[in-house]
Parts: structure tokens; C-alpha cells; sequence
């Protein structure tokens, strides 16, 4: 026991000798950091939001957000409870994030390029949404993309096929890329084999800086702009409503985001809170402490999340920028990762993130509205996409992607996991198209199958095929098969 003792009394002297040396030599670490982003060329806006962030990890701060530090949120307005007017259209902006590769699903491009409906991707449909509204409504509405390094340049060929978009010199607004930080020095992380692992993107919480040190903001102000409207490109129900801009424009507040209420499916996501001086925050689930895991998840405590639907007053956000020395402070988002994604052996390193949600804390008097469920539709999985590729999911006049008339809710997919986890899996299972989904409640597929032509299924069904050959499936389907 006293041999433990003596050593658990040596290793926590070595921590805080660590700790304080660290302490001493943040500064000098800081100035590395800042030589690096400038030798790339980088904005001083981003790399003065970067080092806020690095400065908070060289302190230690992990932007955990104890339960005890936070109260739920009660009642928000709503979208029913709110009026309709499309004057404003000229004096706004949308702004799509483009920076994700869609990694997860297998996918090494723009992730809004992957194909939803036949012949239809995420950007196609985004492009002929922006331009049915300038057409109905007689008005440039402007357009802005949020690429990423990785995504700009498949993004900008690909756009070339509406000329409209393409020509336009400011429809991209290029994501910064920060340095990662090796976790055991908080130097900058180097791998001389592979220099592009040196970098990562920041989060979508970089869309200020970005804005800001591309001059955008600026050129966007001078030509009378005043609201941005923000979404993912992946979630196809985030329009631009007409009826939110309205009601953003007459609260006449920093920023508005979209909320919806919480289902057990979404349990383990973000949520909205208020901390105790009764302004609204955003907790994500990486900032939530172990201990609080059950509160976190109990939707009845925590009501709302976030659906990254964002409304933004840019006189506002410029405002509240200069008065903070051009940085608008963000929670820190530590993520611990190796240096080259590849090579778990390769050197662990911190990425630093920021979400643009949690912005709400930070431009005082911000508000949430909860929005139908209709809203947010994002795909995330390849389950997800199962769903949009079936008749379950029409193509509206306007060009959204809309439940169909005669389907009461989306099913609930559940692809056997080892086998339809990317993208190319669901051309062997689909050969011919997804089945009918209108009248499914509930899909759980096991094993390699394929669905032939006309396939329909309805209720709840669940298919198992526990053998090595693929099993075709056809006509009207219920209940359980065996294959």
C-alpha cells in the first residue's frame, strides 16, 4: 500500500510539473501555432479564432457542460404560431455547409453529390430550389456554398450544369482548415510523410470566422443584405421559408435557430438548455460528462435540438464580432484522434472544433423556434437514404423532398449493419430500385438480399437471409421471412 501510495504521490507530482510547464510555455506554443496557420496563408480572423480554442485546451478546458451547470428548456414559440411574407427576399442570403465527404457512407466526394432520387443529387435539388424562388418570387435571392478543401472543386465542376449559379464570383465561401495539435506536447502535430494530415477541418462553427476574414460579410453588407438563412446540404427539408424570415426580421434579434422536439431516435444527439443566467445554450453529447449520460438522454427533461437550421441578422453578427476583437467565442469541441486516420499507431493528436449553433450564447438576445418535423430531414446513414430513394419521398413542385400524400410517416430501415453500411452496397440490394416503402411502418434487413422489380412492402417486416448467397425478395411483403 505504501509502495502505491509513494507512486500514485509521484505520478500526480509529475502531472502538475507537466501542467504548470505547459502553462509557462503557452505563449511560445502559441506563437508556433500562429507561425503555421500564417505560412499557410490563413485568415487572421481564423487563426485569432483558432488560438481562442487552443488557448482553452493549453488550460485545460475539455468544453464539458455538467447537468448542474445548466436548467431544461421550458416553451419556445412555434412555426404555427408565427405570420407569412416574401418581401424580404432581396435583402437575404442562403447559405449552404458543403465541407462533408459523407466519409462514413464510403463516399471520397462532396457528399450533396450523391444522387437521392434518379438522376436528382442533394445539389441538384438545392440549385432548383434557389432558382424556383427567384422565378416565383422576381427577385436575385443570393446563394452561397460552404466548401470545404476537400469538396471545392468537385463541388464547383459540378455546378457548371446551372450557369446561372456557377457565374456568380461569390457563391463559394471556402472553409478554413486548422492545424491538429499533438496531444502530448499541444504543439503543432507534424507527419513529414504526409503533410496534408497535419490539417483538419474546424467545424462548421469556422462559417464566422470565414465570413469575416474572406471579406464576404463586408461585400455582403455594403449590397444590403441583412439575413443569412444556414442549413446542411444534406437535410433537404431546410428551405427557405418565407414565413421564419418574416418572423426573424420583425424580433429583429442576432440569431434565430431552428429547434425540433426530441424523439427516443434522437436521444443520444444534442439538446437545448438555458445556463443559469437564463441564456440559451447548445450541449452536444461530446461535451456532456459520463455521470450525466442519463439526463442528457431523457427527452422529457431536455425537449429541443438543435436541427442546424440557423436564421442570421448580419448587421448584428458584425456588431457583436467588433465588440469581441473580430472573434465571436465559441465552446471549445475536443476531439482525440491519431494524426493520419489510417494509422492507429501514427501520433495522437486533438482537433479542434466549434459548432455553429452554439453561437446562440454568444450574440445575446438569439431565440429558438420549434419547426414541424418536416424540416429537418438530413441523411446521415445509409438507411436513411434507403428511405429517400423509395416512393415514400416525392419531389414537390418547389423542388423539396416531401413525404408522400398517401404516406402517413417514414418507415424505420434497419440494414444489417456488415453489409449496408456504404453507399455502393445498396446497388446490389436494389438492383432495380428501392421498393415501395408508403405502406412500411418498419424494415429490419439480415444478410445478403436483393429486391426484385415491384417489390412492396408493408407493416412491419423483417428479412433474413442467414446463408452466404444473395436471396431475391419480390411482391407484397409482411411480418417475417426467412430466406
Amino acid at each position: 500500500n505504501h509502495f502505491f501510495a509513494a507512486l500514485f504521490r509521484g505520478v500526480l507530482s509529475g502531472l502538475v510539473l507537466l501542467s504548470v510547464e505547459l502553462h509557462s510555455r503557452a505563449p511560445i506554443m502559441a506563437e508556433e501555432v500562429r507561425a503555421k496557420m500564417a505560412q499557410e496563408g490563413l485568415s487572421e480572423a481564423f487563426i485569432a479564432a483558432f488560438l481562442q480554442c487552443y488557448k482553452d485546451l493549453v488550460e485545460g478546458k475539455t468544453g464539458a457542460m455538467p447537468e448542474s451547470t445548466i436548467d431544461p428548456v421550458a416553451d419556445l414559440p412555434t412555426y404555427e404560431s408565427i405570420s407569412k411574407d416574401a418581401e424580404l427576399l432581396s435583402q437575404t442570403v442562403v447559405l449552404k455547409l458543403n465541407g462533408g465527404l459523407g466519409t462514413s457512407m464510403g463516399l471520397e466526394k462532396a457528399k450533396s453529390l450523391l444522387e437521392v432520387k434518379p438522376g436528382e443529387t442533394f445539389l441538384d435539388l438545392i440549385a432548383k430550389q434557389i432558382l424556383h424562388l427567384r422565378k416565383e418570387n422576381s427577385t436575385k435571392l443570393r446563394f452561397m456554398l460552404m466548401n470545404s478543401f476537400s469538396t471545392s472543386d468537385d463541388t464547383k465542376a459540378f455546378l457548371k450544369k446551372y450557369p446561372e449559379l456557377a457565374s456568380d464570383p461569390d457563391i463559394e465561401l471556402l472553409q478554413n482548415k486548422a492545424p491538429k495539435i499533438d496531444s502530448k506536447t499541444l504543439k503543432p502535430a507534424a507527419w513529414p510523410t504526409s503533410p496534408d494530415q497535419e490539417w483538419c477541418p474546424p467545424g462548421h462553427g469556422d462559417l464566422y470566422a470565414a465570413l469575416l476574414g474572406s471579406g464576404k460579410l463586408a461585400k455582403l453588407l455594403a449590397e444590403g443584405v441583412k439575413y443569412m438563412f444556414v442549413s446542411n446540404s444534406d437535410n433537404l427539408g431546410a428551405t427557405l421559408d418565407t414565413k421564419i424570415l418574416q418572423y426573424f426580421a420583425k424580433e429583429n434579434i442576432p440569431m434565430l435557430m431552428e429547434v425540433c422536439e426530441r424523439t427516443e431516435s434522437d436521444k443520444k444527439g444534442g439538446h437545448l438548455a438555458r445556463d443559469k443566467s437564463g441564456t440559451l445554450v447548445l450541449r452536444e453529447s461530446a461535451q456532456c460528462p459520463k455521470e450525466d449520460e442519463g439526463k442528457f438522454q431523457d427527452i422529457t427533461r431536455h425537449k429541443f435540438f438543435n436541427t442546424n437550421n440557423l436564421w442570421l441578422n448580419l448587421p448584428l453578427l458584425k456588431a457583436a464580432m467588433d465588440s469581441k476583437g473580430g472573434v465571436l467565442p465559441l465552446p471549445l469541441i475536443r476531439n482525440a484522434k491519431t494524426v493520419d486516420p489510417r494509422n492507429a499507431s501514427s501520433t495522437p493528436v486533438f482537433q479542434l472544433e466549434t459548432a455553429m449553433g452554439a453561437a446562440i450564447a454568444s450574440l445575446p438576445g438569439s431565440q429558438a423556434l420549434v419547426v414541424p418535423r418536416t424540416r429537418f430531414a438530413p441523411v446521415k446513414t445509409v438507411n436513411d437514404l434507403f428511405v429517400l430513394r423509395s416512393d415514400a419521398y416525392v419531389i414537390s413542385k418547389d423542388f423539396r423532398l416531401v413525404l408522400a400524400d398517401d404516406c402517413p410517416a417514414p418507415a424505420y430501415v434497419d440494414l444489417d449493419s456488415k453489409l449496408y453500411k456504404l453507399v455502393d452496397a445498396l446497388s446490389p440490394l436494389t438492383p432495380h430500385g428501392a421498393p415501395s416503402l408508403k405502406r412500411c411502418t418498419k424494415l429490419k434487413v439480415t444478410g445478403p438480399v436483393e429486391f426484385e422489380a415491384g417489390a412492396v412492402l408493408e407493416g412491419e417486416v423483417e428479412i433474413a437471409n442467414k446463408g452466404l448467397t444473395r436471396k431475391k425478395v419480390g411482391g407484397k411483403v409482411t411480418g417475417k421471412v426467412e430466406l
